[in-house]
């Protein structure tokens, strides 16, 4: 037996002693065939859960009945006991809630669970690090759901590489989603606990949770999302088709709830309509508390759930952060302490302070309010390194990745003109960007920074290799050597410029997307307006023949196969 199971015994003597902590209640057997996928048996009498070691509950299986008596409650509490039984309770208990698979095991367990989020991850990785305490409360309030959701982990390094082969994971963590055993879906959802079990609850449920009394309908619009609702009268309606091809597509993405019971339809006054209801902690005078879809065939369902759920000022999270972008409008964010659970008063006085522009705007602009703590990498962006006070820090973006940025502290009047400065085009973009550097020596590679990139790169008459780096990045120290040697090689070469640019330093132009370091883009000097990402290899060889082959006109060096020419006598 190992330590740390004699502790467990020493403090716990019973599975009722386990429960206390755990959380679960022990149960007499009835149909062990059909237990469920969180429990498992001993003998034909007790079941136990999956978070109870098993030598424990075999142990407790046999002891008498004068020990059921938890051993901790014979004696006065102290306060090293309490903190041991709430140790226990977060490592061990949190940590059982979250199933180790195997190469060996996997099919078979999962084979009798009806739903399972499953976490494939190395034990060297630093965002299966971040992740594991999220995925293990997920694990503890999921498990005890109806249906209830399985959370597991494979550990692709050791006793799961097979798996983690079996199922393409080509980074970690990866999370994948399973019914009975068979690959359902990719995991698409935030990575925190509370947006786990949302994801999952939306997922392995039904698409619209069925409503048969008032009580529940309150219950559903209590939460802090918006709602859609179908009340029917007649299930089988044109509009009663289109809500559920809907809720169906939609369903990890919004709240939905159905009702056809009588009493429910006649308290909110609707026999075949869509209603989406905001939540209680956005109503305010500006505006409707709920929308109903219009049935005069104007607009399509999805198009009415997108334009109306965040209302005239929504709560911009990191997780709706995609809502709130539309190419053609404006997006106008007041930063502050939004908190609609600390700070309910203040959060609800400055978002009807932008409410009230915002309602002048209607269809030009989009406006929503964020917590500062949670967009501090948007406001560094914006040149803001932190917020002081309690007043918002007004930041805007267009559709063409332009910010611009509310100088002086916050007002009505202040918020009213900068709005409809935006819309004219009057206000300066802000743009992030180091100084700009002194040019370097013939032979060396060119740094380009957000102030001169139009200079460097753009405006400069030749086919350009650019690189985007990070400064901390690995792969980019590696490459750094090579892409010197590079622009020495490439310096009697008058159509070429090899460039660089710390792409976490400098905006970087909307033309070129960076999702990871380096990366590299060829920009041609006649199409500077559509660069192509490069995917070759990061050798000198490899970037000394791309040049070659892509290059407008031939190198002096090089013929079209990267192979040096002979020099001139």
């Amino acid at each position: 037996m190992e330590s740390g199971e004699q502790e467990i015994n020493g403090l716990f003597s019973t599975p009722t002693e386990w429960s206390m902590v755990c959380g679960w209640q022990p149960r007499q057997a009835t149909n062990m065939t059909s237990r469920p996928s969180n429990q498992w048996k001993v003998d034909n009498s007790h079941v136990f859960p999956a978070s109870l070691p098993r030598a424990m509950a075999s142990r407790y299986v046999a002891m008498p009945v004068w020990n059921i008596r938890p051993k901790f409650m014979m004696a006065t509490f102290s306060v090293p006991i309490i903190f041991l039984v709430l140790f226990f309770q977060t490592v061990l208990c949190g940590e059982h809630d979250v199933v180790q698979l195997s190469d060996d095991n996997f099919e078979h367990k999962l084979k009798r669970v009806d739903n399972a989020l499953v976490m494939f991850f190395a034990p060297w990785c630093g965002h299966c690090k971040k992740l594991k305490p999220e995925f293990e409360e997920a694990a503890k309030i999921l498990k005890n759901d109806d249906p209830p959701v399985l959370l597991a982990k494979v550990d692709c390094t050791e006793s799961g590489k097979d798996t983690c082969g079996k199922f393409d994971v080509s980074g970690y963590p990866t999370l994948k989603i399973f019914q009975e055993g068979v690959l359902s879906k990719e995991y698409e959802g935030p990575r925190d606990s509370k947006g786990i079990v949302r994801y999952m609850r939306q997922t392995v449920g039904p698409a619209a949770k069925s409503f048969n009394s008032i009580e529940e309908v309150e219950k559903f619009l209590s939460s802090q999302d918006a709602a859609i609702i179908g009340f029917f009268k007649d299930d089988s309606s044109d509009m009663a088709k289109q809500f559920k091809k809907l809720s169906d597509k939609k369903r990890t993405v919004w709240k939905f709830g159905v009702t056809n019971k009588d009493d429910v339809l006649d308290k909110y006054g609707y026999k075949d309509n869509v209603v989406l209801f905001h939540p209680k902690q956005l109503h305010s005078k500006f505006e409707e508390s709920k929308y109903v879809f219009p049935k005069d065939g104007s607009m399509e369902l999805e198009d009415f759930i997108r334009k109306f759920q965040h209302g005239l000022a929504g709560h911009r999270t990191p997780d709706t952060v995609t809502d709130f972008f539309d190419p053609d409008i404006p997006l106008i964010v007041a930063y502050y302490n939004v908190d609609y659970v600390k700070n309910l008063k203040g959060t609800n006085y400055w978002r009807n302070r932008v409410m009230k522009v915002a309602k002048d705007f209607l269809g030009k602009l989009r406006f929503a309010v964020a917590n500062h703590n949670d967009f501090q990498n948007e406001l560094n962006d914006f040149g803001i390194t932190f917020t002081s006070g309690e007043k918002p820090v007004i930041g805007a973006k267009d559709g063409k990745g332009q910010k611009f940025i509310m100088d002086g502290e916050f007002s009505v009047e202040k918020l009213e003109k900068f709005a409809q400065d935006l819309l004219d085009g009057k206000l300066q973009p802000h743009v992030k960007s180091e100084d700009t550097p002194e040019p370097g020596p013939p032979g060396s590679v060119t740094v380009a920074v957000a102030k001169n990139f139009k200079e460097v790169v753009t405006d400069n008459g030749k086919d350009t290799l650019l690189e985007f780096y990070a400064p901390w990045c690995g792969h980019c120290k590696k490459l750094a050597p090579i892409y010197d040697e590079l622009a020495e090689k490439m310096k009697d070469e008058d159509g070429i410029a090899i460039v660089k640019m710390d792409a976490t330093s400098n905006d970087v132009p909307s033309t070129y997307q960076v999702t990871g370091y380096p990366t590299l883009y060829w920009a041609p000097k006649n199409k500077k307006d559509s660069p192509i990402r490069y995917s070759g290899g990061r050798e000198l060889d490899d970037l000394i023949k791309y040049i070659a082959e892509h290059a407008t006109d031939e190198l002096k060096g090089w013929d079209r196969n990267g192979k040096k020419k002979k020099e001139e006598l």
